[in-house]
Parts: structure tokens; sequence; C-alpha cells
């Protein structure tokens, strides 16, 4: 499968997270997670926004981020899986920090 068909490729709009509820996912406007054709995204969860650097899976995509948390700098990985129903289902890692899963819908 090329890059370009890739089924998570496109925005997500993030519905829940283990950790923190829908009103600090859509703190600061909706919380989303988004995987571009060029191994690159983006992700906003609240006070957190980061910069994907991805890695493709027939199904699945793993990233490293970086960006801020409040504005201080924060760093780490993930994962994201497309699941039957057609969702997206992964965790968003903090470096030595929380280990957030999430659910996600196409947007």
């Amino acid at each position: 499968m090329s890059t370009e068909e890739h089924p998570l490729l496109g925005k997500w709009r993030i519905t829940s997270m283990e950790l923190w509820d829908a009103e600090f996912i859509d703190l600061l406007g909706p919380g989303y997670i988004q995987f571009n054709m060029d191994g690159h995204g983006e992700f906003a969860i609240g006070a957190v926004q980061g910069g994907l650097d991805c890695y493709f899976g027939s199904h699945s995509i793993h990233f490293s981020w970086e960006g801020s948390d409040e504005m201080d700098h924060a760093c780490g990985d993930g994962d994201a899986e497309l699941e039957e129903d057609g969702t997206i289902t992964g965790d968003i890692r903090f470096r030595l920090g929380d280990e957030p899963s999430f659910a996600a819908r196409r947007w």
C-alpha cells in the first residue's frame, strides 16, 4: 500500500480520552489529530499541541511528536490504529509522563 492510500490519512476529531474529559479535550478548540501523506502531522488536545513524525504500518501509524504543553516544551511518541467501525484508537505518550489513550472519528 502506498502512503497516498493509507486509511488513516487525514484529520480525525478526538471524541474521548482515558485521562481527560471533553471539556479539557476542547479547551482551546476542537481536539484533533491529523496524519499527512508526507509523513508528518499534528495534534491539539486541551493546552497540548504537537507536530508529528509518522511511520506507517498497513492499518496503523506510529509517531514521535514534539510541541508544547501549556507553553512548556513537551515531546513523546504514540500510535493510532484503524478499527473495524472506521474509527481510530491509540495513545499519545508524553516523555517521562502520562500515556493517555484516545478514540477519534474522521472529521
